[in-house]
C-alpha cells in the first residue's frame, strides 16, 4: 500500500490535492531511497559508514571508471604480463582511471613501480618472519607524512598488501571487504598505523579473473619475499595512490 502523502492525496478524490502534486518533494524522496545504490567503489565490498557520510565515498579508489579499468585489464592482459602495473600507473592526466590500489599489483604480473605521491604521504609496512605455510601473517602499514604540508582527506583503514619475489606478484590483498572509512589528518612527521596482513601463498591468473581466490592456493617456498602496501587516500577530491619500500620478510 502507498504510504507516500502525495501518493495517497493523489488517490483521495475527496481532497483539494488530487489537482495539486508536490513534485519537489516527490523528487527528492525518491533520490533519497536511491542513493545506497549510487555509491559504488572498486570490487566487492559491505559497506560501513557508521556516522562518517557518504558523499566521500564516490571519490574513494577513483570510483566506477577505476573499477572498469581494472577489469579491462584483465580481459586485455596475457597471462605473466606486467598489463596489471602498467594500469595502475598509466591513465589520464586526473589519475581518474588507474586501477584502484587493491588492483594495482595482479597475480603473476610485474610488481608496479608507483611515482612518490605528490601529497608527500608513504605507506610503508612491517612484519615478522613466518613458517612455511598458508597460515596468514600479522603486521601492521603505518601512512606517514613526510612533506611540509598537513595533509587532510580520508582512506580505508584496510591497506592493499601485496606479496612478491624478484619483483613477481604471488599474492595480494583481495575477497569482500567491510569498508569504512579513516580519517587522515596528518602534520609534517606525523604517522597513522593500520592492521595489516598478508598469506604466505601464490596466486595465478585465474584468482584474479574469479569472484574470489582459491581456498587450496599452494605455500610459497621457503625464502625471502617483499611485502608491499598501497592505499587511495582523497585529498582535495582527488584519490591520490600512496605507497612506499616495501620490507623483506622471511619465510620458512
Amino acid at each position: 500500500m502507498a504510504t507516500d502523502p502525495n501518493l495517497r492525496d493523489l488517490f483521495d478524490r475527496d481532497t483539494p490535492a488530487m489537482r495539486r502534486i508536490d513534485t519537489a518533494s516527490v523528487i527528492r524522496r525518491s533520490k533519497t531511497r536511491r542513493l545506497p545504490a549510487q555509491v559504488v567503489i572498486g570490487g566487492a565490498f559491505v559497506l560501513a559508514v557508521g556516522g562518517l557520510g557518504v558523499a566521500g565515498l564516490q571519490g574513494l579508489g577513483g570510483a566506477q571508471s577505476a573499477s572498469d579499468s581494472a577489469v579491462s585489464t584483465l580481459e586485455q592482459a596475457p597471462a605473466g604480463s606486467d598489463g596489471g602495473a602498467k594500469a595502475a600507473t598509466e591513465g589520464d592526466a586526473t589519475g581518474i582511471k588507474r586501477a584502484p590500489a587493491d588492483r594495482l599489483n595482479l597475480c603473476g604480473g610485474a610488481l608496479a613501480e608507483v611515482a612518490p605521491s605528490a601529497t608527500g604521504l608513504v605507506l610503508t609496512v612491517d612484519f615478522p618472519g613466518s613458517p612455511v605455510g598458508t597460515a596468514p601473517v600479522a603486521g601492521t602499514a603505518t601512512l606517514t607524512n613526510t612533506g611540509t604540508e598537513t595533509v587532510v582527506g580520508y582512506t580505508s583503514p584496510t591497506p592493499a598488501i601485496t606479496l612478491s619475489q624478484a619483483g613477481t606478484v604471488l599474492w595480494h590483498s583481495n575477497g569482500p571487504t567491510i569498508l569504512s572509512i579513516q580519517d587522515v589528518t596528518l602534520a609534517p612527521g606525523e604517522s597513522l598505523e593500520f592492521a595489516a596482513s598478508f598469506a604466505p601463498v601464490v596466486c595465478s591468473t585465474e584468482d584474479d579473473t574469479a569472484e574470489a581466490f582459491r581456498s587450496d592456493l599452494p605455500p610459497v617456498a621457503a625464502g625471502d619475499y617483499m611485502v608491499t602496501a598501497a592505499a587511495d587516500v582523497s585529498v582535495d577530491g582527488v584519490a591520490e595512490l600512496v605507497t612506499g619500500p616495501g620490507t623483506t620478510v622471511r619465510i620458512g
